[in-house]
């Protein structure tokens, strides 16, 4: 009886942390090009899915000076760092000192909209934040 009991609890716990895996919003309204671009292509497995590109950026691109004690004076950031709308916000006015010195001109506008998706979509509150188109 105790191993049926813990089987069940095992099987609640799984369908539970399964159901965490799955992140939201499941879709953004972008400022800059005035869509609203869906993000509900799978759970945690951002290497392999196709909005996972933005994690690489991120990874690649981002944390090349994003880093703890980096020597290039960037604030050490993570995906959690804001909230979706401060990164909505943040692509669209190009605020930070590295896209107004150049840094992102590199990346196009597709590069760009994948990694906003992204940090979007794993941000902060982004378990609590409700689709925004």
């Amino acid at each position: 009886m105790k191993r049926f009991a813990l089987s069940l609890a095992a099987l609640f716990l799984i369908s539970v942390f399964a159901d965490q895996a799955e992140a939201t919003p499941k879709s953004r309204y972008d400022e800059t090009t005035q869509t609203c671009r869906v993000l509900d292509d799978g759970p945690l497995e951002w290497e392999s899915r196709p909005w996972g590109e933005g994690g690489k950026l991120f990874k690649e691109v981002c944390k090349g000076c994003h880093t703890r004690n980096n020597d290039k004076g960037a604030p050490f950031l993570w995906v959690e760092s804001k909230t979706s709308a401060a990164w909505n916000r943040i692509f669209a006015t190009r605020s930070p000192k590295c896209a107004k010195q150049g840094a992102w001109d590199a990346l196009t506008l597709e590069r760009l909209l994948k990694l906003n998706d992204y940090l979007y979509r794993w941000a902060a509150n982004s378990q609590d934040a409700s689709d925004s188109c």
